[in-house]
C-alpha cells in the first residue's frame, strides 16, 4: 500500500463528514497479559486503513472547516532512548509522513491540549468518534476515554459515528487491495498445501501448525494472519478450536482453517483433508457435497445478488446434496450437519468490518464457506474459499489450494521434505 492509498481512503471519509466537524481516530493501547508482560500489540484496523501507520498509543486529528477545508495532523510517541532500547524503535516524523501522507506530526503528550483548545473555539459543531464495541463488555479504548470526557467537557459538540462511514469504505476493495490479497492467497495456498504434504496417521495437531508457520515464515514476518484452527477427528466438531493438542488418527479427517495477510490483506481459506492421504467412502460423499455446493456458488454470485442469498443458497443447495445422497432425511433439518454461516467479508480484518450490504457488488471479497459436521460418522470439515465480485461474474481468489478429492489426494502422495 502507498501512501496514496492512504491519503484517497482518508480523502473519502473527509468528503462525508460534515462541515465544522472534528475527527479523532486511534491506534489503540496495549494490554496487560500478566505481571510486566503484555499481549503483542495489534493496531486498530480502521485506524491503519486510513493512515498505514503501526505502533501504540498514535491518534489522528483532522479538522474540517465550514468551506469543506481539511487540516489533519498525526500523533506520535516521541522518542525515549531508554524505552526504545528495550521495545524497539519508535515511528520517527518523517516515516510517518512518508508512508501516511499527513504532512503534519507532532507527538502524543501534545494531542490533549491541541484537542481542547479545538473544540473549546466555537468553530465546531461535530465530533467524530470511533467507538465501536464488539461486545459491550469490551474494556475501553482511547475513543471511549474520550467519549466520556467529551460528554462533560463538551456538550455543544455532536458526537457522530465515524465507524459507520469507514465500514461503508472498506465494503468495496480497490485494486492495490486486491492485488495484495492475490500474493496473501498465494502464502497460504504454499501453507496449506505443505501440510497435506506432511500429513500422516499419528501427526499431532500442533505439528499441523508447525508445518503451516514455517512455511509462511518463507514468505516474511508476519506469520499467520490469525490464529489458526486446526483440528482432527473428534475435534473437528468444536468450530472454533485453537488448542491443537489432538492426534490424527488413521482414517481421521484434518480440518484447517487458516490465513496469510501480506501488505495488511488477509486471507481465509479452509480445507479438509485425511490424514492418511485417501479419502473413505463416507468422506468422499460428504466432500462431494460440499464441493458441488461451492462449484454453484462461484457459478451464480454475481452483482446484484441479494447478500443474504449467499448464505442462504449455500444452505439450500448443500441440503439437496446431502438429501440426494441419501445422508439427509428432509432438507428441513439440513441444521443437524451445518452449524455456521456461509459468508463472510474479508480484507483487513478477517471476519472484515465492512457495512453488511444489501446486494453483491463488485469489489467485495467475501468467504463461500461450506461445512458439513457428522458427528455419527466422526467426519467434520469445512470447504472455504474467497470470492471476489467482478463486473459481471466472481472469481475464487483461493482456486489454486487444492479443493478437489484428486487434486488432494494427488498433492498428498508427493510428500513433505523439510523436516526429514
Amino acid at each position: 500500500m502507498t501512501k496514496e492509498f492512504f491519503q484517497g481512503n482518508r480523502a473519502r471519509l473527509y468528503s462525508q463528514m460534515k462541515d465544522n466537524s472534528l475527527l479523532a481516530l486511534f491506534s489503540g493501547i496495549e494490554a496487560r497479559k500478566t505481571n510486566d508482560e503484555y499481549y503483542p500489540f495489534y493496531t486498530n484496523r480502521n485506524f491503519f486503513y486510513l493512515t498505514g501507520l503501526d505502533g501504540k498509543e498514535l491518534a489522528l486529528l483532522a479538522r474540517k472547516d465550514g468551506q469543506g477545508r481539511v487540516t489533519e495532523k498525526v500523533y506520535l510517541l516521541p522518542p525515549d532512548p531508554m524505552a526504545e532500547r528495550w521495545t524497539g524503535e519508535r515511528i520517527k516524523p518523517e516515516q510517518a509522513a512518508e508512508r501516511s501522507g499527513v504532512e503534519e506530526v507532532g507527538f502524543a503528550p501534545e494531542f490533549e491540549a491541541e484537542l481542547h483548545r479545538l473544540a473549546a473555539s466555537g468553530n465546531y459543531g461535530h465530533l467524530y468518534l470511533d467507538v465501536y464495541r464488539a461486545d459491550p463488555s469490551d474494556r475501553d479504548e482511547p475513543a471511549h476515554r474520550l467519549l466520556k470526557r467529551a460528554a462533560g467537557d463538551y456538550p455543544f459538540l455532536t458526537i457522530e459515528n465515524a465507524n459507520a462511514i469507514i465500514r461503508r469504505l472498506r465494503t468495496i476493495k480497490q485494486p492495490c487491495e486486491i492485488e495484495a490479497m492475490r500474493q496473501a492467497e498465494r502464502i497460504t495456498c504454499a501453507g496449506i498445501t505443505s501440510m497435506m504434504k506432511a500429513s500422516r496417521p499419528g501427526m499431532y495437531e500442533y505439528q499441523y501448525r508447525a508445518v503451516f508457520d514455517y512455511t509462511l515464515g518463507q514468505y516474511g514476518p508476519q506469520g499467520p494472519a490469525f490464529p489458526s484452527i486446526i483440528s482432527a477427528g473428534r475435534n473437528n466438531f468444536c468450530i472454533h478450536y485453537y488448542a491443537c493438542r489432538g492426534q490424527a488418527l488413521d482414517g481421521d479427517m484434518v480440518l484447517n482453517d487458516v490465513g496469510a495477510w501480506h501488505d495488511g490483506l488477509m486471507t481465509d481459506v479452509s480445507r479438509g483433508w485425511p490424514c492418511n492421504g485417501r479419502y473413505s467412502e463416507r468422506q468422499r460423499l460428504l466432500y462431494q457435497c460440499a464441493l458441488a455446493t461451492s462449484d454453484h456458488m462461484f457459478q451464480i454470485i454475481r452483482p446484484g445478488m441479494p447478500m443474504k442469498e449467499v448464505d442462504g443458497e449455500i444452505r439450500r443447495y448443500n441440503a439437496q446434496r446431502l438429501k440426494d445422497a441419501g445422508v439427509l432425511d428432509d432438507v428441513d433439518n439440513v441444521g443437524r450437519y451445518m452449524w455456521h454461516g456461509g459468508a463472510h467479508h474479508v480484507g483487513f480484518d478477517v471476519h472484515d468490518a465492512v457495512e453488511t450490504p444489501e446486494v453483491v457488488a463488485p469489489g467485495m471479497v467475501f468467504c463461500v464457506d461450506v461445512g458439513i459436521y457428522h458427528e455419527e460418522w466422526g467426519i467434520g470439515f469445512r470447504l472455504e474459499d474467497n470470492c471476489l465480485v467482478t463486473g459481471d461474474g466472481c472469481e475464487n481468489l483461493s482456486a489454486a489450494t487444492p479443493r478437489t478429492i484428486e487434486a488432494i489426494e494427488d498433492t498428498m502422495r508427493q510428500g513433505f521434505t523439510a523436516f526429514s
